[in-house]
C-alpha cells in the first residue's frame, strides 16, 4: 500500500464560532485559534480543518457563502488568516479549508445577479425552474423540511435549494462556474492552505430533468436524482486534473448515502478524484426508517457489522476517515458511552476502537477532554435544522413538546457546538463577553485546564494514542480482522503488517465482560501497548475480564517502528 502523509496524520476539527473568542464578542475568531495553536501542537494533531470562515450571512452558520474570497467579518480578516496559515506552517502542521460548492449563499453576488432577469448571464448558475400546473417543479423535500423550491416573485420561477431557501443549489452543468470555482479553490492553494474538506460534494450531479419521486406525495426525499448523480465522478475527475493535482494536498468528501462501490471511485488509489470520503452509515446506527430524529437503542453487533463492512470493504482500493464526532453530531461519549459514572473510561474506550482501526482519525474540538451533549430551552439553540424540525413536528404537526425535546437533546447539532471548555472561569474562558450559544455548565468540572493538570485525562490519552499511531506502521497500514462479530458487550478486532499483530479489545457496556482469546492468540507473546485503566488484570491464557468500557491494545511480533511520511 502506497504511504502517504494524509494516511498518516491526525486531523483536528475546529469548529471557529465556538472555538475561542480573543476579543469579547461572544464569538470565536481567528486570532482565538492563534492562541490555542501550542495547545493543538502539544496534542499531537497534524493538520487542522477549519469550519467554514468565509463571507456568510449565517443562515446555516457559514456553510452559507456570500464570498468565497473574504472572511466572515466575525471572524478577522484575511491578513488574520495569513498570520494563523503562518503560524500553522511554522509549528509543523496544515490546514484544510471547509469548502462549501453545491450551493452559495443567495447573497452571493452570483445569485444576486442570477435572479434579477431570466435573461441574466448568471441565471444558468442556478437551477431556476417555472412552476408545474400552479405548483413547485417537483415534489423534492429539502433537507430541512419543507419544499425545496422557492418562488421568486421578481422573475415569476422557482429557485432549487437541498438546504436551506437561502442556499441555491449551484448549477454545475455550467461551464463557466465550474471554471470559476476551480479558480477560486486555486487562489486558496496559492495562498498555501494544505487542501480542502469538500461539503455534500457528492450532490453537486443532479439527474436530467429534475423528476418528481414518484408516488404522488407533496413532499417527498428525492434523494435518487441528485445523491452520487450522473456526471458527479466526472466533475470531480475534471476538478482534480485542473486543480488538486497540481499540489500535495489532502481532500476529504462529505458524501451521505455513498456506498462502498462509490467511496472506492471517489477515493480511488490512482487518485484521480479525492483522497477519501465522509461516510455516514455508522452515523445512522441509532436512526430508525425515520431518519435522524427516529431514534433506536444503540446496538454493537450493528455498530460492529457497519464499521467491519467499511474497515474491509475500502481495504487495498482506497482510504476511511475515521470519525465519530463532528459539527453536526451529538458529542460521542454521550451517545454511545456514558457521560456520567463511567465518562473518563468510555470516552477513552471510544477512543481506541476508531483510532486503532485502518484510515485517517479526526478529532472534534472538545472530543479530547470529554465534553458531552447539553440540555437547553428550546429558544436558546441556534441551528436552523433544529427550529425547523420543532416547526415541522410539534407546531404543525401537533406532537408533545417534552418528546421532541428529548430527541433534540441527544441528536441535535448544537450539542457539539457549544464553547470549548477551557477552564472554570467565566464562560469557561471561552470569552469575556456574551457567548453565541450557552456554555455547558459541565464545564466548572470538564475543561483543558483540568485536563492538563491530570496526567490521566483524556487529553493525555489521546497524546499517547497518537504518539502509537506515528511510532507503528501497523496501526496506520495493517488489515483489519473482526473478531467476536456477535458479542452484543465487546468490539474486538485485529490489525496485521509484516508479521506486526494488534489486539484491540473494547467493552462497549458498564457491566463486565468476559473476553475470550481467540486460540491462534493464546499462546502468542503479547506487549499491552495502552489501556484505559490505571491497574490492569494480567491476562489469562483463554480470557481476559473487561471492566466497564475499558479497553486494551496488545501488539505482538517484530514490533518495529517506522519513520512517517509525514515529518513532524
Amino acid at each position: 500500500m502506497e504511504k502517504v502523509w494524509w494516511k498518516e496524520a491526525v486531523v483536528y476539527q475546529i469548529y471557529p464560532r465556538s472555538f475561542m473568542d480573543s476579543n469579547g464578542d461572544g464569538i470565536g475568531d481567528l486570532k482565538g485559534i492563534m492562541l490555542k495553536l501550542d495547545y493543538l501542537k502539544n496534542l499531537g494533531v497534524d493538520v487542522i480543518w477549519l469550519s467554514p470562515i468565509y463571507q456568510s450571512p449565517n443562515d446555516d452558520n457559514g456553510y452559507d457563502i456570500s464570498d468565497y474570497k473574504k472572511i466572515m467579518n466575525e471572524f478577522g480578516t484575511m491578513e488574520d488568516f495569513d498570520l494563523l496559515l503562518k503560524e500553522i506552517h511554522c509549528r509543523g502542521m496544515k490546514l484544510i479549508m471547509d469548502l462549501v460548492v453545491n450551493h452559495s449563499s443567495d447573497e452571493h453576488n452570483w445569485f444576486i445577479e442570477s435572479r434579477k432577469s431570466r435573461d441574466s448571464h448568471y441565471r444558468d448558475y442556478y437551477y431556476w425552474r417555472p412552476s408545474n400546473n400552479g405548483g413547485e417543479p417537483n415534489n423534492w423535500t429539502s433537507v430541512f423540511s419543507g419544499s425545496a423550491w422557492q418562488y421568486d416573485e421578481k422573475t415569476e420561477e422557482y429557485y432549487l435549494h437541498i438546504f436551506s431557501k437561502k442556499q441555491p443549489d449551484l448549477n454545475w452543468e455550467n461551464d463557466e462556474l465550474r471554471k470559476e470555482i476551480y479558480d477560486m479553490m486555486t487562489w486558496w492553494l496559492e495562498k498555501g492552505v494544505d487542501g480542502f474538506r469538500l461539503d455534500v460534494i457528492n450532490l453537486i450531479s443532479k439527474v436530467d430533468g429534475l423528476p418528481s419521486v414518484p408516488g404522488g406525495r407533496k413532499y417527498d426525499w428525492g434523494g435518487e436524482f441528485f445523491i452520487n448523480g450522473p456526471r458527479v465522478h466526472e466533475y470531480l475527475r475534471e476538478m482534480n486534473k485542473k486543480v488538486l493535482a497540481k499540489y500535495d494536498v489532502m481532500t476529504v468528501g462529505e458524501c451521505p448515502g455513498a456506498e462502498i462501490n462509490d467511496a472506492v471511485q471517489y477515493g480511488n488509489k490512482e487518485g484521480t478524484e479525492l483522497n477519501m470520503i465522509f461516510t455516514f452509515e455508522h452515523m445512522d446506527v441509532d436512526s430508525g426508517s425515520g431518519g435522524k430524529w427516529d431514534i433506536i437503542p444503540f446496538k454493537l453487533t450493528k455498530f460492529k457489522k457497519i464499521m467491519t463492512k467499511w474497515q474491509k470493504g475500502l481495504e487495498g482500493k482506497s482510504w476511511n476517515s475515521l470519525y465519530l464526532n463532528n459539527h453536526d453530531q451529538p458529542r460521542a461519549v454521550s451517545r454511545f458511552g456514558d457521560d456520567c459514572k463511567y465518562r473518563v473510561e468510555s470516552a477513552k474506550m471510544l477512543a481506541v476502537c476508531l483510532h486503532m482501526m485502518q484510515g485517517t482519525p479526526y478529532i472534534y474540538q472538545g472530543e479530547e477532554i470529554g465534553m458531552t451533549n447539553i440540555e437547553l430551552e428550546l429558544e436558546d439553540y441556534n441551528d436552523l435544522e433544529i427550529h425547523n424540525m420543532y416547526r415541522e413536528k410539534v407546531i404543525e404537526g401537533g406532537e408533545n413538546h417534552d418528546k421532541v425535546m428529548n430527541l433534540i437533546y441527544k441528536k441535535g447539532r448544537d450539542n457539539a457546538r457549544t464553547p470549548m471548555q477551557w477552564d472554570e472561569s467565566m464562560n469557561s474562558g471561552f470569552t469575556n463577553g456574551v457567548p453565541w450559544i450557552k456554555v455547558n455548565p459541565n464545564y466548572k468540572e470538564i475543561n483543558v485546564k483540568k485536563s492538563l493538570a491530570n496526567p490521566n485525562s483524556i487529553y493525555y490519552f489521546y497524546q499517547k494514542l497518537i504518539k502509537l499511531r506515528k511510532k507503528y506502521e501497523v496501526i496506520v497500514y495493517g488489515n483489519y480482522k473482526l473478531i467476536l462479530e456477535n458479542d452484543e458487550q465487546i468490539y474486538a478486532y485485529t490489525r496485521e503488517l509484516k508479521g506486526d499483530n494488534l489486539l484491540v479489545i473494547t467493552n462497549f457496556s458498564s457491566k463486565n465482560a468476559l473476553f475470550h482469546m481467540p486460540y491462534e492468540l493464546q499462546t502468542v507473546k503479547k506487549e499491552l501497548l495502552i489501556s484505559n485503566y490505571d491497574k490492569v488484570e494480567k491476562e489469562q491464557d483463554q480470557f481476559i475480564l473487561l471492566r466497564p468500557y475499558e479497553a486494551r491494545v496488545y501488539l505482538s511480533g517484530n514490533s518495529n517502528s517506522y519513520t512517517l511520511v509525514f515529518k513532524v
